[in-house]
């Protein structure tokens, strides 16, 4: 899989709602979650999957890649498990912010608000250092720094940070083999909603919704996968 860095000065255009700026600060996206009825629905594909066992979740930097062999077989694997529990994917732009877009599109209906998702998830990394630094086999200041640049992958800290940030539950269908399904908790607080992502294991995320739910977009960039 090739995916590039993206230039953090391009601007880009709600495929949401095309009379949005590209503002990204807090106050304009809280105004914009304030009015959006759908942000405050959770927990509707959980009742549907109450019966998936997850495990453990540990927070752990990327794995290695699979080759094209295994990377083949884990999709049609999770291509499987998504017919069988009726979940359909949004496709999200493989330009290296996929699991930052898809949790913008689970959290805020648009995955172009990845970089205000972003810039939280390593705000709330560096915040609470001692909390995360025990995962990341590097420095961590160097971690921070490479976390921090458009287009670097998200890994499973990245999840836990984004879990413990949004208070949300995680819940991540995965290609693994002899992992199905990972809940992923806010460490300190009670989940006030859940965010349904597929995991394409080492290779890409996408956002879930229940089959006839997905939205209709426009992508801007044709996908990487296509």
């Amino acid at each position: 899989m090739t995916e590039s860095n993206s230039n953090a000065s391009v601007s880009s255009t709600s495929s949401l709602n095309s009379s949005f700026p590209d503002i990204e600060d807090d106050q304009t996206i809280a105004s914009i979650l304030a009015e959006d009825e759908s942000s405050q629905v959770a927990g509707t594909l959980g009742k549907r999957l109450s019966h998936l066992d997850s495990i453990p979740h540990t927070p752990r930097v990327n794995g290695e890649i699979p080759d094209v062999n295994d990377a083949t077989l884990d999709h049609e694997r999770l291509s499987e498990r998504l017919t069988t529990y009726g979940l359909e994917e949004l496709q999200i732009e493989g330009d290296g912010n996929c699991q930052f877009r898809a949790l913008a599109d689970q959290l805020f209906r648009s995955p172009d608000y990845h970089k205000h998702v972003r810039k939280k998830i390593v705000k709330q990394l560096k915040h609470f250092r001692k909390s995360y630094e025990g995962y990341v086999p590097m420095k961590y200041r160097s971690y921070l720094k490479k976390m921090k640049k458009p287009g670097e992958w998200g890994d499973h800290l990245t999840l836990q940070a984004a879990a413990d940030q949004f208070g949300a539950k995680i819940c991540l269908v995965t290609s693994f083999r002899d992992t199905c399904y990972i809940e992923i908790m806010p460490k300190d607080k009670s989940p006030t909603r859940e965010l349904w992502l597929s995991f394409w294991s080492e290779v890409h995320y996408n956002s879930l919704y229940a089959n006839g739910d997905v939205p209709t977009r426009v992508a801007r960039k044709k996908h990487w996968l296509f």
